[in-house]
């Protein structure tokens, strides 16, 4: 029985002490470590994976937020394009005064073209937009008032070549001794009398718009009215319609010398004593941004508005190719003497703008320029000051700066392509 016994306690010993020895293998070196060790590998893995990437997105971020890239242009390519080099000075900069204005027609260069005398419009020669030149014909008018004019003067004419043929005659009779004396001096007087007469009848006709030279061979004929452009221009205004009656008071042309315009502008009060007749202007309009129109004050007013505390002047601008039109916006810059100390100053079409910076392209060496953002100051004739971003004496492209600009975009797209 103890025999027995102590097999069954063997036995079961053996069991218990197998199992354990089993859990604890299967926990320490089995499937869990196995786990642990894959799972520690797929982390070690990602880790990997993402170092990498990080490692390449900082790269992308050097490319793109590092330092501006360099434009590269050959010496010829350079001459080709017009770029040139030049060193930043320091130089004195003019003043000046801006103001804005409005372009308006010389008004001592307009006229409105109406007949002198009452008529009906019968033929309208030109029509709005067309350039007229000094006497020419615009509309011609069928007027009584003129037929009455032509009638008094060929009654005149007729009565002058009366009193010329009996003047003769009486000289005649005079020198025979028929007549008296007497008689040849009131036959003299009736000749004066009707040489007045038909001198005032012209006179009325040529201040009518009719001259005599245009009453040949039209006796016989229906008299029309020819109203004339008294100056050479441009039609701005057409009211003459076919048909119509018109007078005096009524104006069916308006034609205007837009060779040189007028740009009316308000000046401050606190500025006068900088402004003077015959002063030299710059006129901008947004229609022509990149041109700049010459002209000089020509008036300048004594009265200062009391809302505004500015004054009116007027800058009278040669107009060449009627490129300013009246009613245009303009921008106008009165410039001063260069009393200020010497600045820092590039061209100003050396500036160039990007990505809402300004920048001018500085000279590395002889093909390298890197495109530099600079802060500016104030601006006069055709110089820019430079409050930062650049130094005397580097070199910079003074022309050509666009082409400079096109060629870094053109740079950054094939970039973004690759």
């Amino acid at each position: 029985m103890n025999k027995k016994a102590l097999i069954i306690g063997l036995i079961l010993a053996l069991a218990l002490g197998g199992g354990v020895a089993y859990r604890l293998t299967h926990s320490t070196t089995g499937g869990g470590e196995k786990a642990e060790h894959k799972e520690a590998g797929h982390k070690d893995e990602k880790g990997g994976h993402d170092e990498g990437k990080e490692k390449k997105e900082g790269h992308e971020g050097h490319d793109e937020h590092g330092e501006e890239k360099l434009v590269r242009m050959s010496a010829d390519v350079q001459k080709q394009s017009g770029v040139v080099v030049a060193p930043a000075r320091k130089q004195r900069l003019a003043g000046a005064i801006s103001a804005t204005g409005k372009v308006e027609a010389n008004a001592d260069k307009i006229a409105h073209v109406s007949p002198r005398i009452s008529g009906k419009i019968v033929s309208v020669k030109s029509s709005l937009g067309d350039s007229v030149s000094a006497g020419q014909v615009l509309v011609t008018l069928d007027s009584v008032e003129l037929g009455e004019a032509l009638n008094r003067y060929h009654q005149s004419k007729t009565k002058l070549a009366l009193a010329q043929s009996n003047m003769d005659r009486i000289k005649t009779l005079v020198d025979k001794k028929i007549a008296a004396r007497k008689e040849i001096l009131q036959a003299e007087t009736d000749y004066k009398t009707a040489q007045t007469e038909l001198h005032t009848d012209e006179e009325r006709l040529s201040l009518y718009g009719v001259s005599v030279a245009d009453l040949q061979g039209e006796r016989h004929k229906k008299p029309r009215l020819p109203v004339r452009s008294p100056i050479g221009g441009i039609i701005t205004e057409k009211h003459a319609i076919v048909g119509e009656l018109s007078d005096p008071a009524k104006s069916l042309y308006t034609v205007a010398d837009l060779s040189s315009v007028w740009v009316l502008v308000d000046i401050h009060e606190k500025d006068l004593a900088k402004v003077r007749r015959g002063q030299a202007a710059t006129v901008i309009v947004g229609a022509f941004p990149d041109q700049k129109f010459r002209g000089r004050i020509t008036y300048l007013a004594d009265l200062v508005d009391e809302a505004t505390r500015t004054v009116k002047a007027r800058v009278e601008v040669a107009n060449p190719g009627r490129k300013l039109k009246p009613e245009m916006f303009a921008t106008v810059e009165l410039a001063l003497a260069a009393d200020s100390p010497p600045v820092l100053a590039v061209a100003e079409e050396a500036v160039q703008e990007l990505d809402g910076k300004k920048l001018v392209f500085v000279a590395e060496n002889e093909t390298e320029f890197e495109p530099r953002a600079i802060e500016l100051g104030r601006a006069s004739g055709g110089m820019v000051e430079v409050v930062s971003g650049l130094k005397e004496g580097e070199h910079y492209a003074v022309k050509g700066a666009f082409i400079l600009k096109s060629e870094l975009k053109k740079g950054e797209l094939e970039g973004h392509q690759h």
